[in-house]
């Protein structure tokens, strides 16, 4: 098999066919990341807007809006120009920042997820001492440390991965550029790689869950020991929403990056990926703001002004 030139671009097989039932499934998706972008910028207008929504809590859940509204910026508008206009190509440059960016802000979400649960930890386990043990310098560089930590493993992998020759088949059967599937295509020893990347998703996906477990351990040691029925049920509404939301991501990136890729076919890797870069941006904001006395709060009151102004 002939090597490829990489300054050629690369073939994104796609997400969908030319079909009626797949256009009719392309404007759904479609529908739907345009409703995660309004959404996300919508959750982080109102933590900016109201002033009592300015605690590290609500400073995160602003940066989880911010890694999931850049997430789908990353993938979907790619992905709908070449299934609007049938050219299927993405340049090896345009390949290598999809990988980095999806990295940066998958991997920056692990970690952010794994901040946030330390914050309840310490809301729940240690109220009094929270302005000491969470206080704004602290929450600034644990969040500037998970951009840091994704952006280091996506520079790495992206890098690494266009540094192979490809051979003749330059057809990724995906509708984005994803590292797993691209090494594929490399017509050299990629053995050494692939553990070193496996390595780095497990340790990427393992040590923020890891202290997300342990953290909700001591959580609900304390809660069980509540004598309050109000400060259980709040308590249980905040962190049962942080939860829905590490298991949505955990969930889908364990079954993408922990399981072989040859127990798998590549249909279910496209429908999973759909799931967590186009889906669950849009419900993670939802989770919160619906479970979120706060949030609800801040909206209704946003919308009574923009009536007001509207009848004035």
């Amino acid at each position: 098999m002939n090597i490829w030139n990489t300054t050629s671009d690369f073939i994104l097989l796609g997400l969908f066919n030319y079909t009626k039932a797949h256009l009719f499934l392309f404007v759904i998706v479609l529908t739907i990341a345009f409703t995660s972008l309004m959404v996300n910028a919508l959750m982080i207008f109102l933590i900016q807007q109201d002033i009592r929504l300015h605690t590290p809590m609500y400073f995160l859940l602003s940066q989880l809006s911010l890694m999931d509204m850049m997430l789908v910026f990353t993938i979907v508008p790619k992905m709908a120009a070449n299934y609007l206009t049938g050219k299927k190509s993405i340049s090896p440059a345009g390949c290598g920042l999809q990988i980095f960016f999806f990295l940066t802000l998958g991997g920056g979400e692990c970690f952010l997820l794994a901040v946030m649960s330390y914050d309840r930890y310490v809301a729940v386990c240690h109220p009094l001492r929270y302005p000491i043990l969470m206080n704004w310098k602290l929450c600034l560089r644990m969040t500037m440390g998970s951009w840091f930590l994704g952006a280091a493993d996506g520079l790495m992998q992206a890098v690494a991965t266009l540094s192979f020759p490809f051979c003749d088949a330059h057809e990724i059967n995906h509708f984005f550029c994803e590292a797993p599937t691209l090494i594929h295509l490399a017509c050299a020893d990629t053995f050494a790689f692939e553990y070193v990347m496996y390595s780095c998703c497990v340790l990427m996906l393992l040590v923020p869950f890891s202290l997300i477990l342990i953290s909700y351990s001591f959580i609900l040691a304390v809660v069980l020991q509540m004598h309050s029925k109000e400060a259980c049920k709040k308590t249980f509404a905040t962190c049962s929403s942080h939860l829905s939301v590490v298991g949505l991501f955990y969930g889908a990136a364990i079954f993408t990056y922990m399981q072989p890729k040859s127990y798998r076919p590549a249909n279910s890797d496209k429908v999973v990926s759909a799931f967590y870069t186009i889906f669950t941006p849009l419900l993670n904001p939802l989770i919160y703001s619906m479970r979120n006395t706060e949030v609800r709060g801040v909206l209704r009151k946003c919308m009574g002004q923009c009536v007001a102004l509207s009848h004035d």
